[in-house]
């Protein structure tokens, strides 16, 4: 099998050692070529010359930010996407069943590469795919914190999460004034949102060991959207909500202060006039201000390599 490896060298985790183990396991019965990223962005286009000069898959050693680049470049092609644990949460990896140990992942994606792919869908905001989820909000303003600060994210991988959402909650984000609406079919179903979660699969993210089911059932790869928009970042209802998410996350679902929408092929979101926008990410990589984003459902999007249980 014809099979590229992309290593993004800067990603949390990649080592020289751990590059060597993917390399050696890919190797193996296969034709091989590695190549590196180099800057933001450069993903997407080493992924899509790779499905374009014959690669049957294209496996990536990095984090979800590298993996949705990935993504981008080969949606729509004929080479399928594996995905290895590189990043320092591996929302995507794990979501699919791989291991979140790489050592133990390099063996299952192998193995995998003898399996058919399986086609996803994916969704796609103002003209990017993402292959998990959109944060808009105090979310996307918390992991452009987390981007201001690299090096401790390579040095202490999620914790640096836990305490650029503190300092983001007490002074980076407004508490009193919503920053965003969400419309479906033209209509406002939301008009005071403080954080809103758009997911094409379910968890949203993984804290340590644990995942944070936001819509489990409802959001899967083969079904449309789920957007869950949050109308409050009061302390404790929102630790209260956050803390449902831990376990199936029926207190989200049902809460007063909590729009849930399942099923949805398609949905805007718009700032409110007068303001300078809302921060947003696709799948932890943040992608800055937008005064409104137009979200929607494209079935059967990218072959994926699904990793042998």
């Amino acid at each position: 099998m014809n099979v590229t490896l992309i290593v993004n060298p800067y990603a949390s985790s990649v080592t020289p050692k751990k590059r060597a183990l993917v390399e050696a396991a890919l190797a193996e019965g296969h034709d091989l070529t590695v190549v590196e990223s180099e800057r933001r962005g450069h993903v997407i286009d080493l992924a899509r010359q790779a499905a374009a000069s014959g690669a049957q898959v294209v496996a990536v050693l990095g984090g979800d930010g590298t993996l949705n680049e990935a993504a981008n470049g080969l949606a729509g092609t004929g080479a399928a996407l594996a995905a290895l644990p590189g990043g320092s949460t591996n929302v995507f990896a794990r979501t699919i069943g791989t291991n979140r140990k790489l050592k133990k992942a390099v063996p299952q994606v192998a193995a995998a590469l003898h399996n058919p792919p399986q086609s996803i869908g994916l969704g796609n905001v103002n003209g990017r795919y993402f292959t998990f989820h959109v944060g808009m909000g105090y979310d996307a303003a918390v992991v452009c914190k987390v981007e201001q600060k690299p090096h401790l994210k390579r040095k202490l991988g999620q914790a640096v999460f836990v305490y650029a959402a503190l300092a983001t909650w007490a002074r980076g984000v407004d508490r009193k004034n919503p920053c965003l609406a969400v419309q479906v079919g033209g209509e406002a179903v939301v008009e005071d949102g403080y954080f809103a979660i758009c997911l094409n699969s379910n968890p949203y993210t993984y804290l340590g060991v644990k995942p944070l089911n936001v819509a489990p059932g409802d959001a899967w790869f083969d079904k449309p959207l789920v957007n869950v928009t949050l109308r409050t970042l009061k302390l404790f209802k929102f630790l209260s909500l956050l803390g449902s998410t831990l376990g199936r996350g029926k207190k989200l679902k049902g809460h007063p202060l909590v729009d849930y929408r399942p099923g949805l092929p398609a949905l805007s979101v718009v700032a409110p006039p007068g303001t300078a926008g809302f921060h947003y990410q696709a799948d932890g990589d943040y992608l800055g201000q937008a005064a409104s984003l137009d979200i929607t459902f494209e079935p059967d999007k990218l072959l994926l390599v699904v990793p042998s249980t």
